[in-house]
């Protein structure tokens, strides 16, 4: 099974291109910055991934996405080789995308990008995979950052 799934940033607007016939098919590639979950002190803290959508996927990578933005896909790895301008073989390996979509709201890329322009380096995420607690409606948030739990629900619990 050849599956790939990958959360991260757009390291600059995507690259669209046209197949060359009369139903020319959109071709996008765009760079795909992911945070390595762990990292020794001298490695990089992120991976880059070269990705390529097609037809519908490549005209909404397109019109929606642009360096910074925080997506996440699914695909698959396809590899190749080529022979450059010197004559040397040059093997390449991208991800196929077959699903994208957004993973965090405008709001939020735009305050990243605002952000970003402020910082003359990213600084890491410590945990990126931690999620804000989801509010409830009629419930103040605690100022732990968790959600407060109204008392007698031990009873509708499913498990004690």
């Amino acid at each position: 099974m050849n599956k790939v799934i990958l959360m991260g940033r757009l390291t600059r607007d995507p690259e669209i291109r046209y197949s060359a016939g009369e139903n020319g098919t959109a071709v996008a590639r765009y760079t795909l910055a992911v945070d390595r979950r762990f990292r020794r002190d001298s490695d990089a803290t992120a991976d880059f991934i070269s990705c390529v959508a097609f037809g519908k996927s490549a005209e909404f990578a397109e019109r929606y996405f642009h360096q910074g933005i925080k997506i996440a896909l699914t695909g698959r790895i396809q590899t190749g080789s080529y022979t450059n301008r010197d004559g040397q073989k040059v093997y390449t390996t991208d991800v196929i995308v077959e699903e994208q979509e957004f993973a965090e709201s405008k709001a939020a890329s735009q305050g990243y990008n605002a952000e970003m322009a402020r910082q003359p380096a990213p600084a890491p995420n410590p945990n990126p995979r931690a999620a804000a607690p989801m509010p409830v409606p009629g419930q103040a948030a605690a100022g732990d950052g968790f959600m407060n739990i109204p008392d007698g629900i031990d009873e509708e619990l499913p498990f004690n």
